[in-house]
């Protein structure tokens, strides 16, 4: 069944970079029409500057009852209509009246084409003319002007007017006393006839206009420019523009899918850790949200199966109390009753088994609590501890038990930790027992600072554990001797306690050989953080290469 937008991840996603793609086009459709269209607009002020200021200072110099007439004579001349209009009767807003003001044209867009306004100078009249593009009749009608008004006067009047021209009415003019070089001799002889030339220059880039003015000067108009396409700079400025817009689009769609799959990750990261009590926040139907709900769902459903198994052990270990209570209190009754050797003996042996069975539950239950509490996220209530009169403690209390080995703590520097004391020292106590336990002669604490942790070692001169057996051993109930004699004492819980201990911490339980005394060493390593602030501490190297 085909899924909708909203249900899949996929078409969400693909349906989000097509937007993109869209959208970025008309951005870049958009930007090439506008800046197309301001250098029209520019091209067009360039074009008609020079002759609308040369038609206006001509017809401001007009009789006022003659300018009519005069204009009709010059739009016939130009191939243009004029017309004259006093500034108030035109509905321009104050930019254009603005640009008058400074000398420059307005054009406007009509119904036929563009019309040009300029402001005759020193006054309120404007001259209008319909220029859409200057042809060559308009030109060669410009050249004439000009020629007329150049011709019969002295060469410091036409240099005068001629610098005028340049000046103010900004026309690329020139008066030169020998003829041009760059016509052919067709536009020579047409010259020499008193025609204006006009001439578009190799490559279509600029237009040149040649009259003769009197017998030994040539006027040169030029070079005007004509329209070019895009430049290269500009494309491309405005195709890396589009590429960014395009390349933040496609940023955002991803980050957005990355930072929901993040959170996914960092979820089951938690869970996997033992916090059952993470869950992912879903706020959509799609894939991922899916994907998410499932998640959650797995959650809940383990963490009421451990709630349900824990709460059974539990159970268990406290119902187990009362028959055990009872045994232990009839053993009591028959030991004193008993007066023969034997059976007392074997009632001193039940005795010891009812208690190794107490213990037993007592471990069970601690294990079942520690991984109830962590599984819930209950936070622990830490306190700063120096480490190594913990250690002393410790110590202190294992050595009256074990009057064979020598119990110690390796000197240096006072270390100090934030922890919960009673599960810190239950974590340190249990390192210490299980190495009495396998030790020859020697067992010793040592404590110092790394980088980022306090490391707390413990280590034996027995025989060691097997390099294939360093992570099994922190499994609950594991043993390295698969025989029944239970020789070595315990019950395979207190290794595995630590190792929830730790978690809890936010740290790690780590097992080696001892360089110094050749047997194992069991190491503790407790971030250094904020008081109060249990943060996970990861470790680059294996649980087995501590």
């Amino acid at each position: 069944m085909r899924r909708t937008l909203t249900d899949s991840t996929f078409l969400r996603f693909y349906a989000s970079l097509l937007v993109a793609l869209i959208v970025t086009f008309g951005l870049a459709l958009f930007s090439f029409l506008m800046v197309d269209r301001v250098r029209q607009e520019h091209y067009r002020e360039d074009l008609v500057t020079g002759p609308l200021a040369l038609l206006s200072d001509l017809v401001s110099r007009q009789p006022l009852s003659q300018r009519d007439e005069w204009l009709a004579s010059m739009a016939s001349t130009l191939g243009m209509p004029l017309g004259l209009f006093e500034l108030d009767e035109l509905s321009l807003d104050y930019f254009e009246r603005a640009r008058l003001r400074d000398n420059r044209p307005v054009i406007e867009a009509t119904d036929d084409g563009w019309r040009s306004l300029y402001q005759l100078p020193h006054s309120q009249w404007v001259l209008a003319a319909r220029i859409n593009s200057l042809n060559e009749m308009q030109l060669r009608g410009i050249t004439e002007v000009l020629r007329s008004w150049l011709s019969g006067e002295s060469e410091e009047v036409q240099n005068r007017r001629l610098h005028r021209v340049k000046r103010q009415f900004q026309l690329p003019v020139g008066l030169y006393t020998t003829a041009p070089t760059d016509v052919d001799p067709i536009q020579a002889t047409r010259l020499d006839a008193g025609e204006v030339v006009v001439r578009l220059e190799t490559g279509l880039s600029a237009l040149y206009i040649h009259a003769r003015v009197g017998p030994d000067r040539w006027l040169r108009i030029g070079p005007l420019p004509t329209f070019e396409s895009m430049p290269l700079s500009l494309a491309l400025a405005l195709l890396i523009m589009v590429l960014v817009t395009l390349a933040g689009a496609i940023y955002l769609i991803v980050w957005s899918v990355e930072g929901r799959v993040g959170r996914l990750e960092r979820a089951a990261t938690k869970i996997a850790a033992g916090h059952l009590n993470a869950r992912v926040r879903v706020d959509s139907n799609d894939f991922l949200g899916r994907l998410g709900m499932a998640l959650n769902g797995m959650a809940v459903q383990v963490q009421s199966l451990l709630r349900s198994q824990q709460e059974m052990i539990r159970a268990v270990s406290h119902e187990l109390r009362t028959p055990v209570a009872r045994i232990r209190f009839a053993v009591q009754m028959l030991e004193d009753i008993s007066r023969d050797d034997v059976a007392r003996r074997q009632l001193e042996g039940i005795d010891k088994d009812i208690a190794e069975l107490d213990r037993l539950i007592d471990e069970i239950l601690t294990y079942a609590k520690l991984d109830s509490e962590n599984a819930q996220g209950v936070s622990l209530k830490t306190e700063s501890l120096e480490c190594r009169a913990l250690a002393w403690r410790v110590v202190d209390t294992l050595s009256p038990l074990h009057p064979h080995l020598t119990l110690s703590v390796a000197d240096g520097d006072e270390l100090e930790v934030e922890a919960e004391p009673r599960y810190l020292q239950r974590a340190v106590q249990n390192l210490v027992a299980n190495a009495c336990r396998h030790a020859e002669r020697r067992v010793q604490v040592k404590i110092h600072r790394e980088p980022r942790a306090i490391r707390i070692d413990v280590e034996d001169d027995g025989p060691g554990v097997p390099e294939k057996d360093r992570i099994a051993i922190f499994k609950p109930f594991a043993r390295l001797d698969d025989s029944r004699t239970r020789r070595s004492g315990g019950y395979g819980l207190g290794l595995s306690i630590v190792q929830k201990i730790m978690a809890w911490h936010g740290g790690n339980v780590v097992v080696d050989r001892s360089e110094s005394l050749g047997g194992a060493r069991f190491s503790l390593l407790l971030p250094i953080h904020a008081r109060g602030a249990i943060h996970p501490l990861t470790f680059d190297e294996p649980q087995t290469d501590a």
